[in-house]
């Protein structure tokens, strides 16, 4: 008897564990509410993105550089959680904004 109970409570529960694993909804990865992932070769279309930055004064420096300026000063992180800065590009001044995902454009 109690072989069948194990048996039946087996097989109702199992199809349950196979719910918890599915996901709702897509998502394509450009959405600009996707939460701060190191993707260094891309940019999202929507930047900068407004949202809590996680990212230190020197890797905001860093970040701006690798993306091929020069003379990064006057780093300054603003309320909606842009870092913000002047720097060369070539012999061009232009100013800079990066967002909490790491996104580097200019202004």
């Amino acid at each position: 008897m109690r072989k069948y109970v194990l048996i039946a409570a087996v097989g109702l529960f199992m199809p349950l564990s196979a719910l918890a694993q599915t996901q709702n909804g897509t998502n394509s990865g450009t959405d600009a509410e996707t939460p701060a992932v190191a993707t260094p070769d891309t940019n999202n279309p929507s930047a900068p993105v407004p949202g809590e930055n996680s990212f230190t004064e020197e890797q905001a420096r860093e970040r701006m550089q690798e993306a091929g300026y020069t003379d990064v000063k006057d780093l300054k992180l603003d309320d909606k959680g842009f870092w913000n800065a002047t720097a060369m590009k070539g012999q061009t001044s232009v100013n800079l904004v990066m967002d909490y995902q790491g996104n580097v454009v200019t202004k």
